[in-house]
């Protein structure tokens, strides 16, 4: 038995189970981003409040995501992964049961903070469980079909979203997320194994935190594709803070119709995802990268001039699915380089890439809510900026032709 890779010593009925647990769990995160995004317009009338501040329930998300991936990686190195897990998943039971008694703007913007906070357990453990049990090639399956359960999330997400709108309203989408929570924290606790042995966990000192992050941000290639999925992250989160506003409000669509036009590009983000960690073990996670992101910037550009003269929204829908294709297949890859050289300090390594990615989404999704949405020149020009800049970081910090890469 291969002793690099000690998820070999369980049953292929074990791992799938183990891959099922998991994928619901990162699929908790995508849920709780995108469920209630058709409910935007309701929530306004609602509620009696402005664009911004709608934009400002979606970004308190995003901040909490941050900071709780930031708590759980060092946490789960620490005290091992299981616990940690199972708290911040009973933890987002109780804060989506808040959320849907939320009185007022200011109580939701706070307990919409404390749901994302609790929701990153999930990202950022079922990333660092991966590395703790699999290398090489087995890395990439792995993280492939988590990636394969979890990218259902944003498509059946809206659709699920516009149809709960329909028939409870707003609050009754997060009476829904508690009862997903609470199903995952009893999946979690019944099927996942710990992965972190108690001797492999560090001494939770502050030596050693300064240590295990000194380590990771060391390491300039991590460092380059930290910075590249966090901004390619942030170019699909200037379409997903958007989307709902300019499609429903803009172009007229009811919660139904955005529900599906925002499942149809998500599929992008489906099947980009396998077609990446296939060729990441044909060409090499690096070359696979540097596909990924060059897609990106040929659909943001398509979809900055279609939005110049687009008079419905069906017509950007091709240039929308092709960025999420591009942004899909670049997630396994970035994963994989990031992730490489740094077992001993996965749960580091995965909160620090999950806490840029979502911080700076959050910075991105307020900028944005300042442009009227009177067309969708705004966001294309914020996924083309994003995925620009992804593609300078790549080729300056990264170098993906100096990296030697093999998935054996």
């Amino acid at each position: 038995m291969d002793t690099t890779n000690p998820g070999d010593r369980y049953s292929s009925r074990r791992r799938i189970a183990i891959v099922v647990a998991l994928g619901l769990l990162t699929a908790l995160g995508p849920f709780t981003i995108d469920l209630y995004l058709p409910s935007f317009p309701r929530l306004k009338a609602d509620l009696g409040i402005t664009d911004p501040q709608v934009q400002l329930t979606l970004s308190a998300t995003v901040v909490g995501f941050a900071v709780g991936q930031l708590l759980i990686g060092p946490l789960s190195d620490r005290f091992g992964r299981k616990l940690p897990l199972v708290a911040m998943t009973a933890l987002h039971v109780v804060a989506s049961v808040l959320v849907a008694l939320a009185p007022n703007i200011t109580f939701l913007t706070v307990l919409r903070a404390l749901q994302g906070f609790a929701a990153a357990g999930g990202a950022v453990v079922a990333m660092a469980m991966a590395r703790d049990l699999f290398d090489g090639r087995r890395l990439v399956v792995m993280l492939s079909r988590l990636a394969l359960i979890s990218g259902l999330a944003p498509i059946i997400a809206p659709v699920m979203g516009s149809w709960l709108v329909g028939l409870f309203n707003w609050r009754g989408i997060f009476w829904v997320l508690a009862a997903y929570g609470l199903v995952v924290v009893v999946l979690v606790a019944v099927l996942v194994p710990e992965s972190r042995p108690a001797a492999d966990r560090s001494t939770g000192g502050v030596r050693e935190l300064k240590g295990a992050y000194g380590r990771v941000l060391g390491d300039r290639t991590f460092v380059g594709v930290w910075i590249t999925a966090a901004l390619a992250f942030s170019g699909l989160f200037s379409y997903v803070s958007t989307s709902s506003v300019l499609l429903q409000e803009t172009f007229g669509l009811s919660p139904g119709g955005f529900g599906l036009i925002f499942a149809l590009c998500s599929v992008g983000v489906f099947i980009g995802v396998q077609a990446g960690s296939r060729l990441a073990s044909r060409l090499g996670p690096q070359w696979t990268l540097v596909m990924g992101t060059s897609v990106m910037v040929v659909a943001a550009l398509v979809l900055l001039g279609v939005g110049t003269i687009a008079t419905n929204a069906w017509q950007l829908v091709a240039p929308m699915f092709f960025y999420t294709f591009g942004f899909g297949s670049s997630m396994p890859s970035c994963q994989v380089i990031a992730l490489q050289n740094h077992r001993r300090d996965s749960g580091t390594a995965a909160s620090l890439m999950g806490a840029l990615n979502m911080g700076l989404s959050a910075v991105v999704g307020p900028v944005i809510g300042t442009f009227a949405m009177t067309s969708a020149v705004p966001m294309a020009a914020a996924m083309l900026i994003c995925a620009l800049a992804s593609v300078v970081v790549l080729w300056v910090l990264v170098r993906p032709w100096q990296l030697q890469i093999t998935l054996d």
